[in-house]
């Protein structure tokens, strides 16, 4: 190695402490007691202003969206903050249906004060019981009795009279009348006795003839007498009708009084009572004094009463402070407008506004309400139900699927509900900007954005809220203690989920489900003292195992020669390059050798990948950068000409992505400078036309693939990885990986340009071009331009 090779090399050489992020145990001290920490959250100071800004509009149209990813906390932090402001605010309404009596389809709304509804509730029961003790056993007083006898009287007078009038008309010609089963007859008198049939039947026929116009002569009176008849039952009947009814009302009149004076304050249960009072005579006599030989049982004659006169409460607030706050998780349409549910009585289904049955709209109204974008967007008709709810503030009960339906008997139209709820939808920021670019009413209703990090900065308030947070959750589920290292560790976690060392990862799910891992390594092995960084580690490598079979496989593969990768020796136009696969929860860097060759021809840089459609667009596009590199590098004093493959070796599934680009540029050069390759080095990085190199992601899983390869196949100290520079702010390596390039076992370059690069795979100098633009005779570049220049002068003609 030349000492330029070598001086680069150790400019380039990452340190270990440049390796990882730099942090202290202590900074996790503990400075209380767990079960005092009341940390709920950390960071998100942009998203919560958003939500202070969205929770205190009173505008229509300012719901919010929460965007973010799963498990950022967004949910815990909006549940706080709702909590917090819902328990300032006034308790809402309590709403029920009540029964509209002149058009029993179409049921009223009824509001009643907050805890009143149970109230109102009891107090019509009691009113129902009342009803029935009452009835029919009222109309057995005398009061009553001798009221009704006194019409029966009146109509019998009148009848009697009557009948003597015809009676004393008969006499006079010997003719008596008689009342049989409620028939008036008439017989003639002889000797002062009636005859009977057979007697009369003996007469001679002149008396007979005589008797026939005699009777017919009393028919006529009889009819005349007896004209108003009908006119004096129907009398009597009113009267009684009359009596029945004024009995019942004066009866029933001093309960609902007694119910008016409890209710006094609510002007909604005022109104329903005024309907009750003009109903409920009718529905006593019709219900409860039936003439009817069928007699009903007293629990059928009260469910009758309740099914007519009993509120129905849909949302009972009884012991509630402040507006409700509801996360619906399914939001199917029931769920969150309500329904209306069908009952069966001997075999025929029926509804009443008794079977409303309320949603979380209505749960939520006058507060607050949480729901999953993605969950509301996939359930059919309702997303735009409830967009139009919040237009109108109103809740409608309907089946959204009735137009498309055959009409099924009998359905019910409830009256609607006004709505005032503030809607926070939760989803990610695709669907956010989806739903901004194709839906304007989403955009005029969900004024509000509160965007939640990804990561949050390491500072040191981030970090003892972090820790704060973990130690909550452990005293919350019972776990020991958890030690400042390992507090330290989960930390070191979630920077490496963070990609960086500078920012932890938003996604506390993840940490929560390693501490719960680690109790359960800590109940494994005995179980004492506190939760320490070892049932951490262990935690962590039992995890890795569980889902490392592919990356295991892929290794062995490697080890058995079934896929071609060297970590020593040198070759030309061959590289290791890096690839990371992520497949489920299982994410794991593995090196892949890229080959190029070159040939003189006219036909370009083809990138095989692409050309067989394994290669996506991004991939393609990295290749395509390389023309452009060798164009602006070599290409200024004669046409660039020639004819080069890449391709990514033993590589069968699609390749995405530009991190292969810089390793893919370096084997192209080697190929045409017929400079060889150290394979014990792996490279991954993105270039420019210019060649300077770009950052990349999954460095970490890059690394530790290619170290885990070497380390198999047995570490030389030669072996290492060159990455960009940019990417080092990105490294957070495991221990095993920092502890060989300690004992410089293993090296790990960051580098800025492409000529860093070969200068480090090839340990030969690239070349700076002089001010008589040629570069110093055998550095790589001027080997590169010979061959480009000889490939122009077989495919050009020399030159004369």
């Amino acid at each position: 190695m030349s000492k330029h090779s070598e001086d680069l090399s150790q400019s380039t050489r990452l340190t270990p402490s440049q390796l990882s992020a730099s942090l202290s145990a202590s900074l996790f001290s503990q400075t209380k007691d767990a079960s005092q920490i009341s940390q709920a959250f950390v960071g998100h100071h942009r998203a919560k202003e958003a939500l202070d800004f969205g929770l205190s509009m009173k505008s229509i149209g300012f719901n919010v969206y929460a965007m973010g990813e799963h498990g950022t906390g967004r949910q815990t932090l909006i549940k706080q903050m709702l909590n917090e402001v819902a328990v300032k605010q006034p308790t809402p309404a309590e709403w029920c249906y009540i029964n509209n009596f002149d058009e029993s389809h179409m049921p009223t709304k009824l509001y009643v004060n907050p805890g009143d509804g149970k109230q109102l509730i009891s107090r019509m029961n009691k009113f129902i019981d009342e009803l029935l003790d009452l009835f029919p056993e009222i109309f057995d007083n005398p009061g009553y009795q001798r009221q009704k006898a006194a019409i029966d009287r009146e109509f019998n007078q009148k009848y009697d009279q009557a009948i003597a009038t015809v009676e004393d008309i008969a006499l006079k010609d010997n003719v008596v009348l008689y009342e049989e089963n409620g028939e008036v007859g008439f017989s003639p008198l002889v000797d002062g006795k009636p005859l009977n049939d057979k007697e009369f039947a003996n007469l001679a026929e002149p008396e007979r003839v005589k008797f026939y116009q005699l009777l017919a002569e009393l028919e006529v009176v009889l009819a005349e007498q007896l004209l108003e008849l009908p006119l004096w039952k129907r009398h009597s009947s009113d009267q009684l009708r009359k009596l029945k009814y004024d009995t019942a009302e004066q009866s029933i009149k001093p309960y609902l009084a007694e119910l008016e004076h409890e209710f006094a304050t609510n002007d909604g249960v005022l109104k329903y009572l005024t309907k009750v009072k003009a109903h409920v005579v009718d529905a006593v006599l019709e219900i409860l004094v039936t003439d009817s030989e069928e007699t009903a049982t007293d629990k059928e004659l009260r469910k009758l009463m309740v099914e007519r006169f009993l509120p129905n409460l849909l949302v009972d607030r009884e012991g509630v402070e402040g507006a409700p706050v509801i996360y619906e998780q399914n939001p199917t349409y029931q769920n969150l407008f309500g329904h209306v549910d069908f009952a069966s009585f001997q075999g025929a289904s029926y509804t009443s506004y008794r079977l409303i049955r309320p949603g979380a709209l209505h749960k939520a109204n006058g507060g607050y309400l949480l729901l999953d974008a993605d969950k509301v967007l996939s359930q059919p008709a309702v997303w735009s139900r409830l967009k139009l709810a919040l237009k109108t503030q109103q809740i409608a009960i309907e089946n959204p699927y009735s137009e498309y339906t055959q009409a099924s008997g009998y359905t019910l139209q409830p009256e609607k509900i006004p709505l005032q709820v503030k809607v926070v939808l939760l989803g990610d920021g695709e669907l956010y900007y989806t739903l901004q670019d194709y839906d304007q009413e989403f955009t005029e209703l969900f004024r509000v954005l509160a965007d939640f990090d990804r990561h949050l900065e390491k500072n040191d308030e981030n970090l003892i809220a972090f820790g704060n947070l973990i130690r909550q959750r452990a005293h919350k589920h019972d776990y020991p203690q958890v030690s400042d290292e390992a507090v330290l560790a989960l930390a070191r976690y979630a920077l490496r989920r963070g990609e960086h060392k500078h920012k932890i990862s938003a996604n506390i799910v993840q940490v929560n489900d390693l501490l719960d891992e680690a109790n359960y390594c800590w109940h494994k092995h005995g179980g004492n003292g506190e939760l320490t960084a070892k049932h951490i580690e262990m935690a962590l490598s039992a995890k890795h195992r569980r889902i490392g079979r592919l990356s295991e496989t892929w290794l062995s593969e490697i080890k058995e020669q079934q896929v071609l990768i060297s970590t020593e020796g040198e070759s030309v136009g061959r590289v290791n390059g890096l690839t990371v696969l992520e497949i489920g929860d299982s994410v794991f860097g593995t090196p892949a050798r890229i080959t190029s060759t070159v040939y003189a021809g006219s036909q370009g840089v083809t990138d095989i990948e692409r050309e067989v459609d394994l290669g996506k667009s991004i991939h393609s596009k990295g290749v395509l950068l390389l023309t452009g590199y060798l164009g602006h590098k070599y290409g200024q004093t004669f046409p660039v000409t020639i004819s080069a493959n890449i391709a990514i070796e033993q590589s069968y599934g699609h390749i995405d992505g530009d991190s292969a680009s810089m390793a893919e540029l370096c084997a192209l050069i080697s190929s045409i400078t017929l400079l060889p390759i150290d394979q014990g080095l792996a490279i991954t990085g993105s270039i420019n036309q210019h060649g300077e190199v770009q950052s990349i992601g999954g460095v970490n899983e890059k690394i530790e693939g290619f170290f885990k390869l070497c380390q198999d196949k047995g570490l030389t100290g030669e072996q290492g990885v060159i990455i960009p520079k940019t990417n080092v702010i990105n490294l957070m390596l495991s221990s095993d990986v920092i502890e060989a390039v300690e004992q410089q076992k293993f090296s790990i370059y960051a580098v800025e340009s492409i000529d860093q690069a070969l200068e480090l795979l090839m340990r030969t100098k690239a070349g700076k071009i002089s001010s008589t633009g040629r570069y110093p005779r055998k550095s790589i570049h001027a080997l590169a331009l010979d061959k480009l220049s000889a490939f122009a002068d077989i495919l050009n003609g020399e030159e004369e």
